[in-house]
C-alpha cells in the first residue's frame, strides 16, 4: 500500500513524523508492504518550523495510484485550501483513496467539500474558524477521531497516532496494530466519546499501583462477574477508596470501564477467532450472546454477525 503525506513549509517534523512512524512500522515489523512518501505542491524541499530542510519531496503527479493520502498538519493560521490542493484531493479521493486530515490537517479535507453534510473533528482552536467558513458543516469535540471510510479525521497532534493506528487495524486487524502500538510504546487505544473501531486497550499504568493491578487482573478474568468489591479486592483497597479513586485516575467508573473491557474483547475475538457469538460472549462476561448483542449493538451500531463480516482479518 503507497501513503502520501504532505509536507508544506512551516510543518512541524512532529505531525510530519506521525504517520510516518505509524505506517513505516507496519513494514518494519513485516506484517504488509507499506510504503510512505512525503509529497508537496511541487517537486523539491520544504523548511519545518523548526528550521530544518527537508528534501526530495515529490510532485503531486506521485499521487496517481496511491491508497491513502495523508494531510497531517496545517498552517497554524487556518489559511483557506489554495484551489490546486483541493482538486489533487478531491481527483486522488474519487480515484478510491482514503484520506485523512490530522489535527489541523482536517481543514484542507473540510475545504474540498468532501464532509459536506457529514460529521469531522479537528484541533478544538480551530472549530470556530471551520464553522464560520462553513456553516453547514457538524463538528464533534468529543472525539478522538471520525471515521466514514474514505475520509478520517482527527482531533489534536496526539490523536494522530490514535488515527493513525485505527487505519491500521481497519486494514489490517487487531493483532497488527497490537504489535505495532507494542512496538512504539503507545496505547492502542485511548478511551473517546464514540465508537471507535480500535485495539483492545493495553492496561494505562496510570501511576496508581493497586490501580494498575486490579485492571490488570480485570483484564484476565473477564469472563468472571466483575462488581466492584472484587476489583476492589484485587487492588488491596477499600471498595469506598477503590471508589473515590478509580475515575480520577481512569477517567471512569469502574461499571463502565469493565463493560468497556468486555466490548473489546469481545471484537478481538470476533476478529481473529472463529468462536461463536455464544462462546465470545461467555468469554467476556456477558453472560449469554443475547446480552451481548444489546450492549455491542448500543455501543458500536453493529451486531456482532455484522462486525466479524465486515472487521475479520483476511488471511
Amino acid at each position: 500500500m503507497r501513503i502520501g503525506i504532505y509536507a508544506f513549509t512551516g510543518a512541524t517534523m512532529f505531525h510530519l513524523s506521525v504517520p510516518q512512524m505509524v505506517f513505516s512500522e507496519v513494514a518494519r515489523q513485516g506484517l504488509a508492504d507499506w510504503q510512505t512518501f512525503l509529497f508537496s505542491d511541487q517537486a523539491g524541499s520544504i523548511t519545518t518550523a523548526e528550521g530544518y530542510e527537508i528534501s526530495g519531496l515529490a510532485a503531486p503527479d506521485a499521487l496517481e495510484g496511491t491508497d491513502v493520502v495523508v494531510i497531517p498538519t496545517w498552517h497554524t493560521d487556518g489559511r483557506p485550501t489554495a484551489s490546486t490542493l483541493q482538486t489533487l484531493l478531491q481527483a486522488t479521493h474519487d480515484r478510491g483513496a482514503t484520506l485523512l486530515g490530522l489535527c489541523l490537517g482536517a481543514i484542507p479535507i473540510v475545504d474540498t467539500g468532501l464532509l459536506q453534510g457529514r460529521t469531522a473533528v479537528t484541533h478544538w482552536q480551530a472549530f470556530d474558524l471551520l464553522t464560520e467558513r462553513h456553516p453547514g458543516l457538524t463538528l464533534d469535540e468529543t472525539v478522538l477521531y471520525i471515521d466514514h471510510g474514505d475520509v478520517l479525521t482527527a482531533a489534536g497532534t496526539a490523536s494522530g497516532l490514535d488515527a493513525c493506528l485505527h487505519l491500521v487495524r481497519s486494514r489490517l486487524g487487531s493483532e497488527a496494530a497490537n504489535t505495532v502500538a507494542r512496538s512504539l510504546v503507545i496505547a492502542p487505544h485511548r478511551e473517546g466519546g464514540q465508537a471507535q473501531y480500535i485495539e483492545r486497550p493495553l492496561p494505562q499504568h496510570s501511576g496508581e499501583g493497586q490501580l494498575s493491578q486490579a485492571m490488570e487482573w480485570a483484564l484476565a478474568h473477564l469472563d468472571q462477574p466483575l462488581p466492584i468489591h472484587r476489583l476492589a479486592q484485587a487492588a488491596q483497597m477499600s471498595t469506598r477508596s477503590f471508589v473515590r479513586d478509580f475515575p480520577a485516575a481512569t477517567g471512569s467508573t469502574p461499571a463502565a470501564w469493565v463493560k468497556t473491557q468486555r466490548l473489546n474483547e469481545a471484537r478481538r475475538l470476533l476478529e481473529s477467532t472463529d468462536l461463536s457469538i455464544e462462546q465470545i460472549a461467555n468469554a467476556c462476561g456477558f453472560g449469554g450472546a443475547v446480552t451481548m448483542r444489546q450492549n455491542f449493538v448500543r455501543a458500536f451500531g453493529a451486531s456482532p454477525s455484522q462486525y466479524r463480516r465486515q472487521f475479520t482479518i483476511k488471511s
